[in-house]
């Protein structure tokens, strides 16, 4: 195994992830509060998971995501 590949593309494969994961978690928050099923004032309970199935890695990381 060549670490710096594997270093490399992990870190592209994260930048992916934060970027992406951003914008979709802006998107829906806002769609929330536009259709009146969240204020915009709470503590939203957010999971996500990760999984690779050939190294038999599933991780769950659980948090709260503040709107206000």
């Amino acid at each position: 195994m060549n670490e710096e590949v594997l270093n490399a593309s992990l870190r592209k494969f994260l930048k992916t992830v934060g970027v992406t994961s951003q914008r979709e978690i802006e998107k829906a928050v806002r769609a929330a509060v536009a259709d009146g099923r969240i204020k915009g004032n709470e503590a939203l309970k957010a999971r996500m998971v990760l999984t690779i199935e050939e190294a038999r890695l599933h991780y769950t990381i659980d948090g709260i995501i503040e709107t206000e």
